[in-house]
């Protein structure tokens, strides 16, 4: 595994773990890569620092560890919010943008959702004021649950 600092188009810098350069590479050509920050699929290498060691003979100040229980908590509470959102939310699958832009301009009846889209189709729905946004857990398809 490799990991790189990546900018986006609008200068966020965000961390991204790959296989390898090659495989980093041919995320970006195909577009699979976007900005957790604001979906930007513009995206580059930004500058990293080196990852030196320390000399040998130099003793380390002790570093305190992460809370990781409070990570998992907190993780924890958003999933939780998430399922409960969920739970008077139709499944639309690949037509959430045609969905969304249907009850935006009235010609359907408002309702919650939530599907898939594309990078590009959930920036043209945000360009045109349709209310998206994105859900921090992936959602498995009902069709395809245990």
């Amino acid at each position: 595994m490799i990991v790189f600092d990546l900018r986006c188009g609008h200068g966020h810098v965000f961390e991204a773990w790959f296989g390898s350069s090659a495989a980093y590479e041919e995320q970006r050509a195909g577009g699979l890569i976007a900005c957790p920050i604001c979906g930007d699929d513009d995206i580059g290498k930004s500058v990293m620092a080196p990852n030196v060691p320390a000399k040998g003979n130099r003793a380390e100040a002790p570093s305190a560890p992460p809370d990781t229980a409070a990570v998992k908590a907190a993780l924890a509470t958003l999933a939780k919010a998430q399922q409960a959102a969920l739970e008077n939310s139709r499944w639309v699958g690949r037509s959430f943008a045609s969905e969304a832009r249907a009850m935006h301009s009235g010609e359907a009846e408002s309702a919650p959702i939530h599907g898939q889209a594309s990078i590009a189709e959930a920036k043209a729905l945000v360009a045109d004021g349709v209310p998206v946004a994105p859900l921090p857990f992936p959602v498995v398809p009902p069709d395809e649950r245990n």
